[in-house]
């Protein structure tokens, strides 16, 4: 049956996420209308394509398991000079995001990985563009804000033409609802969603 790219986050709702989407864009970079805006759970994973039923299975217990809490967006970060990302930050919530990754990762379930690096949520704005465009992105979105309910996470896949796709939307205390295919979140930050 083959592989698939698969990767698990929290969609920025709008109308934040297609700001920081247009943004990103406008930026200079070049992977941003293939990666809406989002804050990564699970960076891009290659699975084998006969376990979607169990990943899927998983991914409902994660959720079942989560209740909805507060997200908030506060100012701009940097991986610089480890990783070329600029990111606005997780200032509330961040505590869930390691909760609920965690999870997605756990050795009991068909998701399981090591991370490259330190989980760190945040929401990328610039990555693997010049320093020039990076440092515009760090000050231009530096006073940014955004508070919102996070209730779910969503499950993608990445297609041949380098876009996610949303398969599945996972709600907190149960629930599963099926998603038209569209562009969804999900990037890599340094080789790490």
């Amino acid at each position: 049956m083959g592989t698939v790219t698969l990767g698990v986050s929290i969609a920025v709702p709008e109308p934040y996420g297609s700001l920081l989407q247009e943004r990103r864009a406008g930026f200079g970079d070049p992977a941003a209308h293939g990666i809406p805006t989002h804050v990564t759970l699970l960076p891009p994973t290659e699975v084998d394509s006969s376990l979607l039923p169990a990943v899927e299975a998983h991914l409902a217990s994660v959720a079942a398991a989560g209740r909805p809490f507060t997200m908030r967006l506060s100012g701009t970060g940097t991986f610089r000079p480890l990783s070329p990302v600029v990111f606005v930050q997780v200032v509330e919530g961040g505590s869930a995001c390691s909760w609920l990754q965690k999870r997605v990762r756990d050795a009991s379930g068909p998701l399981v990985r090591e991370l490259q690096f330190p989980y760190h949520p945040h929401v990328t704005v610039a990555h693997g563009i010049s320093e020039e465009a990076m440092d515009r992105a760090y000050e231009e979105l530096s006073e940014y804000r955004a508070e919102w309910t996070c209730a779910s996470f969503s499950l993608y896949e990445q297609g041949a033409d380098a876009v996610w796709r949303k398969l599945s939307t996972y709600a907190f205390g149960g629930g599963i609802s099926g998603v038209p295919s569209q562009g969804a979140p999900v990037d890599d930050h340094v080789t790490t969603l």
